[in-house]
């Protein structure tokens, strides 16, 4: 049973699920233009990516834990040209972003859902300044090319997979890889069609 809170006046609410606040970042960014991937990875590591031709976003929720969200959204970043968190309570959304305004973290944007819209209390920016070396840019091209393999139908859907190379496992907070991971190329057997 989903937990209920109360709002100012009292009355009991039910309290929405993550996939909830993934289902409605989605709708939202579709009507942006965007292409959206829900839980690509078959591993909860990415909630929810969006693209627009080259552009990749990505936007991790959650019900009621900012601060972990914020840190989830802090160690994703290596794999897209920006990021984003979708919280609710609403409240919780709003004191996130007044706690992160003018910080190193500002380029986080800060979306709520009320549970009708999605609000962006502060937009998702890019990491970098324009001729600023990226030291991820070959990780995002990487993260482009898996998810154009996933619009070809090349990765089987189902499929397991995440990872951090070692190289960024400090960044990210490394995990334990799946039956794939991001930097290496899919063997053969795991792409659809084969044996």
């Amino acid at each position: 049973m989903v937990p209920a809170s109360r709002d100012v006046s009292g009355v009991a609410r039910e309290r929405p699920s993550e996939a909830q606040l993934v289902a409605a970042g989605a709708q939202y960014l579709e009507g942006q233009g965007y292409r959206t991937y829900v839980d690509p990875d078959h591993a909860d590591y990415f909630d929810l990516v969006a693209r627009k031709g080259d552009e990749v976003g990505l936007v991790e929720a959650k019900v009621g834990d900012a601060r972990t969200v914020l840190r989830q959204a802090l160690t994703r970043r290596v794999w897209g040209d920006w990021v984003a968190v979708l919280l609710h309570p609403p409240r919780s959304a709003r004191s996130l972003e007044e706690r992160t305004r003018e910080r190193r973290m500002s380029p986080v944007g800060v979306w709520t859902w009320d549970g009708a819209t999605v609000e962006v209390l502060r937009p998702a920016r890019r990491w970098l300044s324009e001729g600023v070396d990226d030291p991820y840019a070959e990780l995002r091209a990487r993260f482009r090319g898996v998810l154009d393999a996933l619009d070809r139908g090349e990765i089987p859907s189902g499929l397991g997979w995440d990872g951090v190379p070692g190289s960024v496992r400090g960044a990210s907070h490394g995990r334990r890889f799946r039956e794939w991971r991001l930097d290496e190329p899919l063997p053969d057997e795991l792409r659809s069609g084969r044996e």
